[in-house]
């Protein structure tokens, strides 16, 4: 029996098929202007990626900003539960997970079986969010896929002392005219969101392994300032950005064994 998650954040829409708590489909699409039209095409293609039909699949789960919007779940979870679910699944043993998504920021604190015992989440503003990093990286004329490794060459990172995204990026412009080097903003600009982060994420006891989520997780230079900034490792999987759409797979898959 396949069972199938479907994630809907701010920015994109993952889904992910699994049989057997294995992993056999997933894709990750931008969502666009309709959710509901978003989940529907990350779906049938994760369905073509599967090599399965619809029909095949037992029960699907739904999370994320959009999951209400998701026609073809036969349950919604809250991104919290999935996201926990999820990290212990890509990382046995997780005892933390930081997500870092489009428009939010969590902290959860978890047990083995990935359940949630507690968390904090930052949902007021864009700063230290995935939104705050494109803006960023407009200004500067990066490509944000480039972000992350030119930061890691900066010699001499400069302060980025407000987290608002207006006035940061008023900062950001100031450096740019005062000729400061494209790697030294963009440190900057990660050791500014990571201190915000990680001051987050400490009011959760930050527990050993902890894990980060995410689309955000892709970009390295923001990986090491957060590991600067909580003096800790983080764990990163390369399936990150998966971890709400595996969580909500999994979440389908045990309602439909023990209903």
């Amino acid at each position: 029996m396949y069972f199938c998650g479907i994630d809907i954040g701010s920015i994109t829409a993952k889904c992910v098929i699994i049989k057997e708590n294995q992993i056999i489909g997933s894709r990750v699409v931008n969502r666009g202007y309709k959710s509901s039209e978003a989940a529907t095409s990350v779906l049938n293609e994760t369905l073509d990626i599967a090599d399965i039909k619809l029909e095949d699949v037992g029960f699907i789960v739904s999370t994320g900003y959009g999951r209400n919007a998701v026609r073809e779940a036969d349950k919604q979870f809250t991104e919290i539960s999935c996201h926990a679910l999820g990290a212990s699944y890509l990382v046995p043993g997780a005892a933390t997970v930081i997500d870092i998504g489009g428009q939010d920021c969590k902290a959860i604190a978890i047990d083995i079986r990935g359940k949630v015992l507690d968390f904090i989440m930052n949902d007021k503003c864009a700063a230290g969010t995935g939104r705050f990093l494109d803006v960023m990286a407009q200004a500067l004329e990066v490509d944000l896929d480039e972000f992350g490794l030119l930061s890691l060459k900066s010699a001499k990172p400069v302060e980025i002392s407000n987290m608002c995204t207006v006035f940061a990026e008023s900062e950001v412009i100031s450096n740019i005219a005062a000729g400061t080097a494209r790697e030294d903003i963009i440190a900057g600009i990660h050791d500014a969101m990571a201190s915000r982060i990680a001051s987050m994420a400490s009011r959760v006891q930050l527990m050993p392994k902890i894990v980060l989520t995410g689309g955000v997780s892709r970009n390295i230079g923001l990986v090491r300032a957060l590991e600067n900034n909580l003096k800790k490792p983080l764990e990163v999987s390369v399936q990150a950005q998966l971890a709400g759409a595996i969580g909500a797979a999994l979440m389908a898959s045990n309602l439909y064994i023990g209903r």
